[in-house]
């Protein structure tokens, strides 16, 4: 077998986790023998989390703040995804210190969500429900908002009137969903809102110019390997955006679920990842591929 092997050169970590984990490496690496607590995974990718894990990182709860031993004296981290005001007040009543990793893009997103909610309009959200992101969103309005994943959703909120159609409409996107799915979304919605609907183009510039790119990328060859944490929300929309491509796309964690019986002579090879997909990982996959 002679496999030809090539990495997606747009993948790996977005702009975001790059800065959430390069702080996180910062403080552990300035104090060494501390640990950093980091509300919920800094990233969606197994592999990543067991290396920082190794440096100090702890991943904790909300609900295990109020526990941290000497709160003064430790440091909690805020990842990209962002979080609701209520967590930011729990820190400060517990005396912990903070270092705020939210991404930009995110912070300009509750900025206008919040801005929006002033205007005493409805506000809908495409995003995933309970996901990190989804719930600092929900919290910017008190969660008076209506969260919908899916086109499915859309339609039985509307049947039962969740959504008002008889109030302006503000509708909102999480950061890292399907461009092409949140346009489908707002149009049918458009056609159903009597007092009008603004659309807010809110999906990350980089995720969005990705998909273009990936789906490319998956045509152009054989054999797909996607590399992604089983619980990234990223990972899903590309993973499955490549398979509409390319139907013999593999989704893998790392490069011991590779199975031999997946490629034939010649073929060619691309692997691919999320923006919660570590470079390092996506090389080990191509090492181990070209021992085949």
């Amino acid at each position: 077998m002679a496999l030809t092997v090539e990495i997606d050169k747009r993948s790996g970590f977005c702009g975001g986790v790059i800065r959430a984990i390069s702080r996180a490496e910062e403080f552990l690496d300035l104090n060494p023998g501390r640990k950093l607590y980091s509300l919920g995974a800094i990233v969606h990718n197994e592999a990543e989390l067991s290396r920082l894990g190794a440096k100090g990182l702890v991943t904790v709860g909300k609900e295990d703040i109020p526990n941290i031993p000497d709160p003064s004296h430790e440091t909690l981290l805020i990842r990209a995804h962002g979080e609701p005001p209520e967590t930011y007040e729990l820190a400060s009543q517990v005396g912990i210190n903070v270092i705020d990793c939210t991404c930009p893009v995110v912070l300009r997103l509750q900025k206008s969500i919040r801005e929006a909610y002033a205007s005493h309009g409805q506000i809908v959200i495409f995003g995933k429900i309970g996901h990190a992101e989804v719930m600092g969103l929900l919290g910017q309005v008190g969660g008076d908002a209506v969260v919908i994943e899916n086109m499915d959703m859309l339609l039985a909120a509307l049947e039962d009137g969740s959504i008002n159609l008889d109030v302006p409409l503000e509708i909102f996107s999480q950061t890292t969903k399907s461009p092409t799915e949140y346009s489908e979304i707002c149009s049918v919605l458009s056609e159903k809102a009597r007092a009008g609907l603004t659309v807010h183009n809110t999906i990350c510039s980089q995720v969005a110019f990705r998909h273009e790119e990936l789906a490319s990328f998956a045509s152009s060859h054989d054999v797909i390997l996607f590399v992604s944490g089983a619980s990234s929300s990223n990972g899903k929309v590309l993973c499955d955006l490549c398979r509409t491509h390319n139907p013999r796309t593999m989704h893998i964690s790392g490069p011991e679920e590779i199975d031999p019986a997946w490629f034939g002579p010649d073929d060619r090879v691309g692997i691919c990842g999320a923006t919660s997909t570590p470079r390092w990982l996506l090389e080990e996959v191509a090492s181990k591929l070209r021992t085949l």
